[in-house]
């Protein structure tokens, strides 16, 4: 009876959107570096023994960097900005390169993502300055203050993408691929006609 149940746990989850939409997508890595595993979900979770001092991901399995950022800085920047946290950092753990893509579980890892994806725009480094800023307070105030921004206490679109009211690199990008079919770069919105920018910005 379990055997049955299990199986038929494991046909809904494998015909579900979620699973469906990561398999393939740039956040597959069972192809890349099949020495490892040929497991899908593993390189960032796992059922057992997750790192319990991670609160932003569930069951999270993957090694955290601990780099220092070059913030975004800007003279028409009125947001604060800080040292990444969060889910933005969760994020960095592949995307600074400083840690490798197989570092998960008791896997030490040897592919940073320079490696795991040659040629990739993925790896942003520990140079933060050139990218959108992640990691600050987004509120009525900030709207208020910058002019240029939709404010998320009235626009539903807004506060959606923010994190504990937070714009955070998951603000943008869905790491699970369950954004709109068009969607590229893993994007949330489809960004046709800058429709993910104006969703904030309002120009």
């Amino acid at each position: 009876m379990k055997k049955v149940l299990l199986s038929a746990i494991v046909a809904i989850l494998m015909a579900s959107p979620a699973f469906a939409v990561i398999t393939g997508s740039a956040h597959d890595f069972s192809g890349m570096l099949p020495t490892v595993t040929t497991e899908i979900c593993v390189y960032c979770h796992t059922p057992h023994n997750a790192d319990t001092t991670v609160t932003n991901a569930p069951l999270w399995d993957h090694t955290t960097t601990t780099a220092s950022y070059t913030l975004y800085s800007s003279a028409t920047l009125n947001a604060t900005m800080a040292q990444p946290s969060g889910i933005s950092k969760l994020c960095l753990s592949c995307h600074d390169n400083t840690v490798a893509v197989d570092s998960f579980g008791v896997n030490a890892g040897a592919s940073t993502i320079s490696v795991a994806v040659p040629g990739t725009t993925a790896n942003l480094g520990t140079n933060l300055g050139d990218d959108h800023p992640v990691g600050f307070l987004y509120d009525s105030a900030l709207a208020s203050a910058d002019g240029g921004l939709n404010d998320p206490g009235t626009t539903t679109a807004v506060s959606d993408l923010l994190f504990a009211g937070q714009m955070e690199c998951a603000s943008c990008h869905d790491v699970h691929n369950n954004g709109p079919a068009t969607a590229s770069a893993l994007l949330r919105v489809d960004n046709a006609g800058s429709a993910l920018c104006l969703t904030c910005h309002a120009k």
